[in-house]
């Protein structure tokens, strides 16, 4: 008698290697599996890092992540691409190659210009290749509000969710948590809809790898089929309490606990 499982909804992870734990592939593959799929994972960079700050990255070599992506491919019933941090344009570059050979896969992109406590990751190089080249493949686009506004080169961020959907996203969801108030508010951007706002009260403390937290959740629940409406708000209900029930491993900001169940 056949007892294995098997496991359909795959989301492929393009994303560095955060070593504290909090960010990253680590927080990707987590959050992923939390939300009932499968991560396979393409490190795109080795960092110097801690619970504190980025302090410096190397690049994976982009012929190898591309070849790596390919043999997955072929294998995995992949329903999902994930992609987070890039680091250099060669990587933009077979990131874009492999995308354009399975268009009809849906790509959730979380733009990581910085590390959640600092630390450049994303040079003006970089910038322009994944506006040319990888936002018109994104079904969903997620930066907080600061890179939406180094994105879009705008200061209002109705002004950036609209610039960034001209520029080929379908959907742009620009997160709030930068943003002055007693609630962080969410605000999903589509066509010439009125932006769709999803709301939580603002927590009192920073916390390291929400956007990947978010991100890879939206990104498992749309490789189970889920409208990218309902992927949103189930993400964001599971990274919420993923913060309420956060914890400190080091000196620096708190790690979502995202070993919590969906509800």
């Amino acid at each position: 008698m056949n007892n294995i499982a098997s496991v359909t909804s795959t989301v492929l992870v393009f994303a560095g290697h955060d070593p504290s734990g909090g960010a990253g592939i680590t927080a990707d593959t987590i959050a992923i599996h939390a939300n009932g799929a499968h991560a396979a994972t393409l490190i795109t960079a080795h960092t110097v890092q801690d619970t504190i700050q980025v302090q410096r990255f190397i690049p994976a070599d982009s012929l190898l992540l591309e070849d790596q992506a390919r043999v997955l491919l072929t294998d995995l019933d992949v329903r999902a691409i994930k992609i987070g941090m890039i680091g250099i344009t060669a990587i933009v570059e077979s990131i874009y190659s492999v995308l354009c050979d399975y268009p009809t896969i849906p790509v959730i992109f979380d733009p990581v210009m910085a590390g959640g406590g600092g630390g450049h990751l994303m040079d003006n190089e970089v910038h322009a290749a994944i506006t040319e080249l990888l936002l018109p493949r994104c079904l969903l686009l997620t930066p907080n509000s600061i890179e939406a506004r180094r994105l879009a080169h705008a200061e209002a961020l109705d002004s950036c969710g609209q610039q960034l959907l001209q520029w080929g996203c379908r959907y742009v969801l620009i997160k709030g948590s930068h943003e002055a108030g007693t609630d962080i508010v969410h605000r999903l951007y589509h066509a010439n809809n009125v932006p769709q706002q999803f709301t939580s009260p603002r927590l009192p403390h920073e916390y390291r790898g929400t956007g990947c937290t978010l991100a890879s959740s939206i990104a498992a629940h749309i490789a189970h089929g889920e409208p990218v409406v309902n992927a949103v708000q189930l993400a964001q209900q599971y990274t919420y309490r993923t913060l309420q029930q956060a914890y400190a491993a080091g000196k620096g900001q708190l790690l979502p606990q995202r070993f919590v169940q969906p509800e």
